[in-house]
């Protein structure tokens, strides 16, 4: 193998797929990168066996082949080169000399057949998205969902497909973010799946321009998303996913405007008097104005208070400030909705303007848990 490639072009290639390889694996082939050199292309795959990536850019191909390297000193390496240009050669017994100026490198690889292939996506189901669509979507909701292991279905985003909807769900069971995409998928097709949030974050990454477009590939137990030449497959989570539409309040018995940076900027504030053991700030509604508190014998106290348009009696409830936090930096309107029915029930959070009487869900939604009110 032997190509000549332009180091940014590489640099872009590397920083694509190096987060996939495990900082240790038994596996030693798992440690390294896949390198293919074809048709004027160089192809860049990693795996560690539940999400793989495989990239593709231009390089001047003199003799194809292929070989792996080791990922994370070929990384570093990529990085450090200045050149304008890389020229790569691989010998038979996977030596890999590497060329960049008056520097040369050699580096020891091993075989592309240890190398494990990429899941075969034939027969998959097949939904087009712009990458617009798609990355919005997994950008609201994937923040919202589990980072405890014992929680296995919720760490990833729950997706479901109609076929004329794409609904797609993060939650740790303390929040929740839902939002919906309208699409043109097959006739008849109808599935669930949970997607891992280290595939969510690789296709995050992958998503770039706006209208072009994103294919999403579906079987049993994979998934794959396809754009700006690069392909990401993963395995989905299995299990059953809890229907969420049970903890979503169908009513709202009152709702408030509130301006979203002010609002953020003053939760950022109380939440500073909050600690790991005491996560809870209570939020108090009474004519014109919200009041947000927080006390913990450890820190100390804090108010806030900012004019809403709430004309009843005065309401208290009680969140964690830092969720609501989230939730506002995932939203982009300048003003969102607070809808409650009471303190025990859950609150909805809606970027922009929200209307109770409404049949269908806002999109996107946010549904905060209320926490216990501390006795004042």
């Amino acid at each position: 193998m032997k190509f000549i490639i332009s180091r940014q072009e590489l640099a872009e290639l590397v920083n694509r797929v190096q987060n996939i390889v495990a900082p240790k694996t038994p596996i030693p082939i798992l440690s390294n990168f896949l390198l293919e050199a074809q048709d004027s292309r160089l192809i860049l795959t990693a795996t560690d066996l539940t999400v793989g990536v495989r990239c593709v850019g231009e390089a001047k191909v003199i003799e194809p082949g292929a070989t792996t390297l080791p990922a994370r000193r070929f990384a570093q390496l990529v990085r450090e080169l200045t050149a304008m240009q890389v020229e790569i050669s691989t010998n038979s017994k996977d030596v890999t000399n590497i060329v960049a100026d008056a520097s040369t490198f050699r580096v020891h690889g091993l075989p592309r057949t240890d190398f494990p292939g990429l899941p075969d996506l034939t027969g998959a189901t097949k939904v087009q998205f712009t990458q617009g669509q798609l990355k919005d979507a997994l950008y609201r909701t994937s923040f919202a969902v589990s980072k405890e292991d014992n929680r296995y279905v919720l760490t990833g985003v729950f997706c479901h497909i109609t076929g004329s909807q794409a609904i797609f769900v993060g939650t740790d069971g303390k929040r929740l973010a839902r939002t919906s995409i309208a699409i043109s998928a097959d006739a008849g097709s109808n599935f669930e799946c949970i997607i891992p949030l280290k595939a969510v974050d690789e296709i995050l990454k992958s998503l770039t321009n706006e209208d072009e477009p994103a294919t999403l590939s579906v079987l049993a137990d994979k998934i794959a998303v396809e754009a700006n030449d690069t392909l990401i497959v993963s395995k989905l989570l299995s299990g059953d996913y809890p229907d969420v539409d049970r903890v979503i309040p169908s009513q709202s018995n009152c709702v408030v405007s509130l301006h979203r940076e002010e609002l953020t900027s003053l939760l950022r504030q109380v939440s500073l008097f909050t600690t790991e053991d005491n996560h809870s700030a209570r939020f108090t509604l009474s004519k014109g104005e919200m009041h947000v508190n927080a006390n913990t014998m450890d820190v100390g106290e804090g108010k806030v208070s900012m004019p809403v348009n709430y004309d009843g009696d005065r309401f208290d409830i009680a969140f964690n400030p830092q969720y609501f936090i989230d939730i506002l930096r995932h939203s982009k309107n300048e003003t969102v909705s607070l809808g409650f029915t009471d303190a025990y029930n859950p609150g909805i959070i809606v970027d922009g303007v929200y209307q109770p009487q409404e049949q269908e869900l806002p999109n996107p939604l946010f549904v905060l848990m209320p926490l216990r009110l501390s006795e004042e």
